[in-house]
């Protein structure tokens, strides 16, 4: 399987999908962790069952509501940082 077909608003939440030598999804890194549940959507979503390691750059748990407050800000950033490196 070469990409995840995740939700939108899932897809949105993840900030880099690594994979390794046999181009199978090894870690997936998020903005904030995940929710057991959206770990399990994305095990679902992938057929070939890979393991997954879940990281995320920042380490608080925030709700939904919060998220959708601040996800374009936050999205935007770390973009606009990507774009600047040297």
């Amino acid at each position: 399987m070469n990409h995840l077909n995740l939700p939108v608003n899932l897809k949105e939440k993840i900030y880099q999908i690594k994979k390794d030598s046999q181009n199978d999804f090894s870690k997936i890194v998020s903005y904030f962790p995940l929710t057991e549940e959206e770990k399990q959507m994305i095990a679902t979503l992938d057929n070939s069952k890979s393991f997954y390691e879940f990281h995320s750059i920042f380490s608080d748990h925030i709700s939904e509501q919060e998220w959708n407050k601040s996800k374009v800000q936050i999205i935007k950033r770390f973009q606009d940082e990507l774009f600047n490196i040297d």
